[in-house]
């Protein structure tokens, strides 16, 4: 029995060049898709109305009242002094420095402050190690030992 199939109709030999044209045409499609942009449409825009300038509205002319300034102040009367004192004027010393300049600083002392503790609310007297299992009335006694 023969083959009933023509050679020449064999599509196994150019599959490779429909697989790329298949590509290709998917691949323009896919970035026709992305690339698509679209427009809404307005049914009116700005250019198409017809607006005229009759919303003008008219400020009505209002007169004026020319009021005239306030005086200035008076000036500061100023006393004449007869005789000649002297004034003892303060000088204000620059307080800017170069960076070649060296500055020396005093010794600072520092007061040291006093703390004030109210006694009164010292409940406890302080215990010397060896004078904690007395009892709280020998206490006193056991510190002036310890003391000595």
């Amino acid at each position: 029995m023969q083959t009933k199939k023509n050679h020449k109709a064999d599509l196994r030999k150019n599959s490779s060049l429909y697989f790329v044209i298949g590509l290709s045409v998917i691949l323009f499609i896919s970035w026709q898709a992305i690339e698509w942009k679209t427009n809404d449409k307005i049914q009116y825009d700005y250019k198409s109305l017809n607006v005229e300038d009759d919303d003008d509205e008219e400020n009505p002319i209002t007169e004026q009242l020319k009021t005239p300034p306030p005086p200035p102040p008076a000036p500061e009367v100023i006393e004449i002094v007869q005789g000649e004192e002297e004034v003892e004027e303060t000088v204000i010393e620059s307080t800017e420095t170069s960076n070649d300049e060296i500055i020396e600083v005093d010794d600072v002392d520092i007061e040291e402050e006093d703390i004030n503790v109210p006694f009164a609310i010292i409940e406890d007297m302080p215990i010397f190690p060896g004078c904690e299992k007395v009892s709280k009335d020998k206490r006193r006694d056991c510190f002036q030992e310890q003391m000595n």
